[in-house]
């Protein structure tokens, strides 16, 4: 997958809560911190992301998209 964004942070997904439009994700990692993103439901059950899976977190502007292999 090719993105112009050039911020690459490697996390694992600590925390999901969703409803039916929208879902909150909290990643964990030991360089940055604690991170989220806010992204569709559709999008999360599209990307099968689970607490505890190992993604890419791809930051540009205010936005941090998880990027799951």
């Amino acid at each position: 997958m090719k993105y112009g964004a050039r911020n690459r942070i490697t996390a694992k997904v600590s925390s999901i809560k969703s409803d039916q439009v929208m879902s909150l994700v909290k990643f964990e990692n030991v360089k940055a911190g604690e991170m989220s993103s806010v992204l569709t439901t559709e999008s999360l059950q599209a990307m099968g992301l689970l607490v505890g899976d190992q993604v890419e977190l791809i930051i540009k502007a205010i936005h941090v998209l998880p990027v799951k292999d």
